[in-house]
């Protein structure tokens, strides 16, 4: 039967405390052991008090053929050589650390009306430009309306006026031909006429002689 020291947890959650048993390897951690050397409290402060060894019977067992853990092993040597040292001190207590302030509203505010009134003056100069653009093409275009609507006015009121001078001048030529061929045709008739009446006479005296 392999014999070996070891410890043996007791106490509670967060509270442990060990006994440093003699045990038979195949046990398990918490189970029966053959004997009890000296029990171990790492809950104490002092370095110093933590460990409780029975020297003469660990000797005993340990010359018998028992074999101690890596832990036992480290804890005898210290209680050997009185290597326990001191215990740090708990760092100083502090002041807890205040709150940083909370920021300005109006800083905060105030970045993005910044952004908003470049936002606002950028559009307001594209629509700048976008209207100059249009005032250019409109001045373009105004010259070639002007241009095409007087070319497409003159030919018709050319045509128009043609149109009432052609009768007023028929009109005035023909009131001016009418009474000229009436007043020739009236030379025309009354010599005839005579003519015709001085025959009539001459006859009308020839047969009364």
């Amino acid at each position: 039967m392999a014999v070996r020291i070891r410890l043996k947890r007791l106490g509670r959650r967060h509270l442990p405390f060990y006994r440093i048993a003699v045990m038979d390897s195949r046990s398990p951690r918490d189970g029966r052991s053959i004997e009890d050397v000296g029990h171990y409290d790492p809950m104490i402060s002092d370095k110093s008090q933590r460990v409780t060894l029975n020297m003469e019977r660990i000797d005993y067992w340990i010359s018998v053929g028992a074999k101690p853990s890596d832990k036992v092993a480290v804890l005898i040597d210290k209680v050997k050589k009185n290597r326990f040292g001191t215990a740090s001190e708990p760092p100083p207590m502090t002041a807890p650390k205040e709150p940083p302030p909370p920021p300005e509203p109006a800083a905060e505010e105030a970045a993005p009306t910044d952004e908003a009134e470049d936002a606002a003056a950028a559009d307001d100069d594209a629509t700048a430009d976008e209207a100059a653009v249009e005032e250019e093409a409109a001045t373009d275009e105004a010259p070639a309306e002007e241009e095409a609507a007087a070319d497409e006015e003159a030919p018709a009121e050319e045509e128009a006026a043609a149109d009432e001078e052609a009768p007023a001048e028929e009109e005035a030529a023909a009131d001016e031909e009418a009474p000229a061929e009436e007043e020739a045709a009236a030379d025309e008739e009354a010599p005839a006429e005579e003519e015709a009446a001085a025959d009539e006479e001459s006859k009308e005296d020839g047969e009364e002689s």
